[in-house]
């Protein structure tokens, strides 16, 4: 009856002139306890609905990481390894420096030592009558038994290395997606619901007021947290590339219709600079690679400010995610 009422009350009204009064004003008043009633209805479902789902927070983003000479680039005048900054790269450098070097460097002296004792011992005026010895079966024992132990000693920590390489990432690590294109990078944090944005060289003098270092500064850095699990998945668009970064002991092939995979932990924050590493165009040598890592609270902030959840489950329907982003042209947001 109330409503009726009204409607009527709203009708008689239509006629009266405007300038006597308002018939929308009225309706709308009229209308008002109903309009009243629902909203209260709805009001516990829309809290309930904000407890379990609350609007993410765009907040401002860190300030952009200073790069620090020694970390994560070539030093001048340095033709040894780049100090390293992850738990594969400190195993290889010791491998390297402790293991292979010392036994390339003796058995290059031991090579030479012997070559010369030869020239000088058997030259034609010191030895007129040469040996016609043809067997001996101490050296030969011996040139056989020490290069198999040599190979051993070498086979053991190469393959662990090699292990620890390619272990599986785990269940919890973060995942991000990286697409080398002719020719920059692309990078997508598809469980953080980051949609793909591209890293493109930094003119020499924009690097140059930046303190970076020329041909390795880019616009936007892949930004990761510090001490965590990341499982980094490469591919190509176009023609195959290589993501590497020295200073971290990584290298990949990015090559189209392939995901690789490869898992990393970075040690300390920092900016590390690397290059592609597969020769894929006209511009090849432009295409650098910047990753800035950061503490964990201050990655959450970037993600944050990115629009994405850094509270996110890892591996979460990662095909419907890409599933929905394809369809709708933009980022689904992530599932918690």
């Amino acid at each position: 009856m109330n409503i009726v009422k009204s409607l009527l009350a709203a009708g008689l009204l239509a006629l009266v002139p405007a300038g006597v009064v308002s018939h929308q004003a009225f309706a709308q008043d009229a209308a008002a306890p109903v309009v009243a009633a629902a909203d209260s209805a709805a009001a516990p479902a829309d809290n309930a609905a904000n407890a379990v789902a609350p609007a993410a927070e765009k907040v401002a983003a860190p300030e952009r990481m200073k790069p620090v000479e020694g970390i994560g680039m070539p030093r001048p005048g340095e033709y040894t390894l780049q100090e390293q900054f992850s738990p594969t790269g400190r195993q290889a450098a010791w491998m390297h420096n402790v293991l292979l070097m010392p036994i390339i460097t003796v058995i290059s002296l031991f090579v030479l030592g012997l070559m010369l004792f030869i020239v000088v011992r058997f030259r034609r005026s010191a030895n007129p009558t040469p040996s016609k010895t043809a067997h001996n079966t101490l050296i030969e024992i011996i040139w056989t038994v020490v290069p198999v132990l040599i190979l051993v000693m070498i086979a053991v920590p190469s393959i662990s290395l090699i292990a620890e390489q390619y272990k599986p990432a785990p269940k919890d690590a973060l995942t991000v997606k990286i697409t080398g294109y002719q020719w920059y990078w692309g990078y997508e944090y598809p469980d953080q619901g980051i949609p793909e944005f591209v890293s493109n060289i930094l003119p020499a003098e924009k690097a140059l007021e930046n303190g970076e270092p020329n041909q390795l500064a880019v616009d936007n850095r892949l930004v990761l947290p510090v001490g965590r699990p990341i499982r980094l998945i490469i591919t190509g668009a176009d023609v195959i590339h290589s993501f590497a970064i020295p200073s971290l002991w990584f290298k990949m092939d990015a090559v189209p219709g392939r995901l690789n995979e490869r898992s990393i932990i970075i040690e300390k924050p920092g900016v590390y600079y690397g290059q592609c590493s597969e020769l894929c165009g006209v511009k090849h040598g432009f295409m650098p690679i910047a990753i800035e890592a950061r503490p964990e609270a201050e990655w959450q902030q970037w993600v944050r400010s990115q629009g994405g959840d850094p509270q996110a489950k890892a591996g979460a329907e990662p095909a419907k995610t890409a599933a929905a982003t394809a369809s709708t042209g933009a980022a689904a947001p992530a599932k918690i």
